[in-house]
């Protein structure tokens, strides 16, 4: 039986960390030993995780890592980090040199400055794996790069790699160093050979996981919308941050009902904007028409229920929300960005607009009153996504990566 360590920096209800629970699925028990250790020890999907895998953190918090209280809880767990294991003093050289770097590009990550930091603070492992897998970019990379035994190393990027603020000095060049690079779409892998076009060869695409016989499941289940509102309904899934560009979309709605359109607009999950959001939306008197529900358990009959999706961000790595519109048959609309135009084809299954309040509003509109293109949207967006998602699964069958470049092995094994 071989031993598999998948390790995540935290386990939030967030695309990614869905996607990881998918993919614990296919590593059975009959198989594989499947260790999981969470970065940072904080996220409320942690009850979501197969029960046969083994969960390594000793003091996890399961709470939100986006709620007010939650992110109070993370922020106090991340300081008591910086202390461990003299984390925050071996790094001070690092530190110093990608600030100096950020102050000149005028843009300070400072999340992605203390990965290196939380990553050296986390858990001494001393078990030695078959294969070690770090899910996510920044801390779980650098992780499973330099505190963890395995004699294959694999690791996932979920976003455009450049334009998320990552970088060779951030990384310390440890990409080079793993067995196989998996990007979640063709945008996010073109992104990241750019910066490291060494990795070029172990680089490839695995696209999220979905259970779309589950999420059809749960569509049926009780919930979704509560009030008795009566005109088209937009629904947007996805956490409240930069990224999303959620004040655009508020923007855009002001517009629509300064046209009159007979429309709400709700939107489903957490984040630290929710105060600074739900303060525009009352400003400009939108607090009946834009709504934030916060976070579901289960928000499939809002899918279901909805007669727009629409995914308006400034940048995907590939958006879980997205394929499960798809795979409900949403009419969407999503911003022309990466990630999100190679999930979409316009006019196809999908319409794509720009990133501003006008083009927004200008779709939103249009898409509203026709009926015929949303109903042919849904068609195909239902069929778009397939079931057959094993062949992927063979990214985890390959022999280790020659280190001189030299031809990799072609015949496909089990490890």
């Amino acid at each position: 039986m071989k031993k598999v360590l998948f390790v995540i920096n935290t386990l939030g209800g967030a695309g990614a960390e869905k996607a990881l629970l998918e993919l614990l699925k296919r590593f059975s028990p009959e198989q594989y030993q499947t260790d999981l250790y969470v970065l940072l020890e904080q996220g409320e999907l942690i009850s979501q995780v197969p029960e046969y895998v083994n969960i390594l953190n000793r003091d996890y918090t399961a709470e939100s890592v986006l709620t007010r209280e939650g992110k109070k809880k993370l922020n106090k767990k991340v300081f008591r980090r910086l202390f461990t294991r003299g984390a925050l003093f071996k790094n001070i050289p690092y530190l110093i040199k990608n600030i100096s770097v950020m102050l000149k590009q005028k843009k300070i990550h400072a999340d992605k400055l203390l990965w290196r930091v939380m990553s050296d603070s986390g858990m001494s492992l001393d078990k030695e794996y078959d294969m070690a897998i770090a899910y996510l970019e920044g801390g779980s990379t650098y992780f499973v790069h330099d505190h963890v035994k395995a004699k294959q190393k694999f690791t996932f990027l979920h976003v455009d790699y450049s334009y998320a603020g990552y970088s060779r000095k951030l990384d310390k060049n440890c990409y080079l160093d793993f067995d196989r690079v998996f990007t979640v779409s063709g945008e996010v892998k073109e992104s990241f050979e750019k910066i490291y076009p060494e990795c070029a060869d172990r680089t490839f695409i695995f696209h999220n996981l979905i259970d779309r016989k589950e999420i059809i499941r749960k569509a049926e289940l009780p919930g979704g919308f509560e009030d008795t509102y009566n005109g088209k309904r937009i629904l947007t899934v996805g956490r409240l941050t930069v990224q999303k560009a959620y004040e655009t979309a508020i923007d855009a709605m002001k517009l629509l009902k300064d046209q009159g359109v007979n429309v709400r607009w709700y939107v489903l999950g957490e984040g630290e904007l929710k105060e600074q959001l739900q303060q525009k939306i009352d400003s400009l008197g939108l607090t009946g028409d834009f709504i934030l529900l916060g976070a579901e358990e289960n928000p499939y009959p809002y899918y279901k229920q909805c007669d727009l999706y629409v995914h308006a961000t400034r940048f995907e790595g590939k958006s879980i929300a997205v394929q499960e519109a798809q795979v409900l048959g949403c009419a969407i609309l999503v911003s022309d960005c990466s990630g999100n135009r190679e999930q979409v084809n316009d006019g196809i299954d999908g319409s794509l607009c720009q990133l501003s309040a006008e083009d927004i509003s200008r779709n939103i509109k249009e898409l509203l009153e026709d009926d015929e293109k949303c109903m042919q949207y849904r068609k195909n967006a239902s069929r778009r996504i397939s079931d057959n998602q094993e062949d992927e699964m063979k990214l985890f069958c390959c022999s280790r990566n020659d280190r001189n470049g030299a031809e990799r092995n072609t015949k496909v094994r089990y490890i």
